[in-house]
């Protein structure tokens, strides 16, 4: 069985996405990302998270050939690989209907620096991608537009997408993700919220190197999950 690892992690952190709430049903899906075969794993289409296992995850590549699986890989399996293709270095993807950041992404408004923890996404504020239906090849497109350096994407009238060295990453940054959306709308609900500027984000990112475990030689830095 091809990528079972991944296979696993995929069953594993969708059960944790939805007992946490960041998407209800069987909406949202997860990725994971093989460099050296090419191969991407996505989760299937419309089946319940607690219902899938590691033999249902499909393995596709990124131009949407099913290498192995019997099941319907999930429709947005596209989108994914734009995700990949944009940012090479991405192990996984997680995409979410989390309640605070689908707020903002029916609003159309970008995730703003109310709170540091935005610094996982790699910038200052997390765009919003253009409305396209679900599923299409005209919404990846769209987020290969807007994603820019942002390992964090919010999808009009939709949801949110995150990628990340691991799936572990990927799925912090998710979260971190529906925090920082929840913080500024209750933050709105109040008054006005006061934004980080970029120098104070500046010295975020310069403190994040420090910060958490030791890495090993030639281990790639990634501070998300502080």
């Amino acid at each position: 069985m091809l990528m079972e690892k991944e296979r696993n992690d995929i069953v594993e952190f969708g059960k944790q996405m939805s007992s946490q709430g960041l998407s209800k049903g069987t909406s949202g899906n997860l990725s994971c990302y093989d460099p050296e075969t090419g191969y991407m794993a996505i989760g299937p289409s419309s089946l319940g998270y607690f219902d899938t296992t590691p033999e249902d995850i499909v393995i596709m590549d990124l131009e949407g050939n099913i290498i192995e699986g019997k099941r319907k890989p999930s429709s947005e399996h596209n989108l994914h690989a734009t995700v990949y293709k944009h940012h090479p270095e991405a192990r996984a993807v997680v995409h979410t209907h989390s309640t605070y950041c689908t707020t903002f992404a029916c609003l159309r408004q970008p995730l703003k620096a109310v709170h540091y923890v935005i610094s996982g996404a790699g910038v200052d504020e997390v765009p919003c991608a253009e409305y396209a239906t679900f599923g299409t090849p005209e919404l990846a497109e769209n987020v290969g537009k807007a994603m820019g350096e942002s390992k964090a994407l919010l999808l009009a009238n939709h949801g949110l997408v995150t990628c990340g060295l691991s799936m572990a990453k990927a799925f912090s940054l998710a979260v971190n993700m529906e925090f920082v959306a929840e913080m500024q709308w209750r933050c709105m609900a109040v008054g006005a919220p006061v934004v980080l500027t970029g120098e104070e984000m500046a010295a975020v990112r310069v403190r994040m190197q420090s910060y958490g475990q030791a890495k090993k030689p030639g281990e790639p830095k990634d501070t998300v999950g502080y």
